[in-house]
């Protein structure tokens, strides 16, 4: 328990941090959005900008806004299809960030970016340095996936989802001191005895049998689950970055986080 609140103040230290939204965090089952957890969330991480931690958000949620839109009851699973509902979901996203963001004196701009930008020189470069000068001018960059553009076969072919190798490539990218992955679960979980199961408080690594702990997800919102996570997390953690993964749903739980609060799973950097 000592170590666990020592590693604790990793969050409180942290400077440059990535908030990484899953969509099942802000779109309820039907596929429509969640408003007053969209809302919640934009106070949360505005009262870090007013604290000054430096805060970049990559969000989930477009397929599902596009989705609500053109009346879906199931994810499509066609990758022109997926493509139609993210294409028509971006701009009602980024609207309602917008309009929420404006709401408590912040101001924000949208990134698109496919994995693909990570592999071209210029594109990273030009990227990066967007994303320096709007922090610098405390402008909170909004980061979500070119769905309409990208390549789902290179997310297949890595075993990522769910914008969880973007946040991953981002961190690197921009040097973040923390990515905080918000999903619908207080962190990874241990079973135990009677089906009870507890949270796992901190990893100082991730191994082969933390990887047997878990299951892929089965949502139709989401493509991301817990293994995807820890695989993120873990190539986070040996590049510098620690790594929360917490429920996002939880009533202000990134002023909790950040405060050194007991909350999620703390992943832990491996230079620390």
């Amino acid at each position: 328990m000592k170590k666990s609140l020592k590693y604790r103040s990793v969050l409180v230290d942290a400077r440059r941090v990535i908030v990484k939204i899953g969509s099942r965090v802000i779109v309820q089952k039907t596929g429509r959005p969640d408003i007053r957890r969209i809302r919640a969330l934009v106070r949360d991480i505005a009262f870090l900008q007013r604290s000054g931690y430096e805060v970049v958000v990559v969000t989930s949620g477009a397929i599902g806004a596009g989705m609500e839109a053109l009346g879906m009851k199931d994810r499509p699973t066609s990758l022109p299809e997926l493509q139609m509902a993210a294409a028509v979901g971006q701009s009602r996203l980024m609207s309602r960030y917008d309009a929420f963001f404006s709401a408590v004196n912040c101001k924000v701009g949208q990134v698109l970016l496919t994995h693909d930008d990570f592999y071209h020189k210029i594109r990273l470069t030009n990227a990066r340095r967007t994303m320096e000068s709007m922090i610098r001018h405390k402008i909170i960059p909004i980061v979500n996936e070119n769905d309409v553009t990208a390549d789902e076969e290179i997310k297949a072919a890595l075993a990522l989802g769910d914008n969880d190798l973007l946040a991953l490539l981002l961190a690197k990218l921009i040097r973040a001191d923390l990515l905080i992955m918000l999903t619908t679960v207080d962190g990874l979980r241990l079973a135990g005895k009677n089906e009870r199961t507890s949270r796992v408080r901190y990893l100082e690594n991730i191994t082969r049998s933390t990887y047997a702990l878990v299951t892929g997800s089965k949502s139709k919102l989401s493509k991301g689950g817990m293994a995807s996570k820890l695989r993120a997390a873990e190539s986070a953690a040996k590049a510098g970055c620690s790594v929360l993964i917490a429920n996002g749903r939880q009533n202000s739980l990134l002023i909790k986080a950040m405060k050194g609060q007991d909350v999620g799973t703390l992943v832990v950097a491996s230079a620390i």
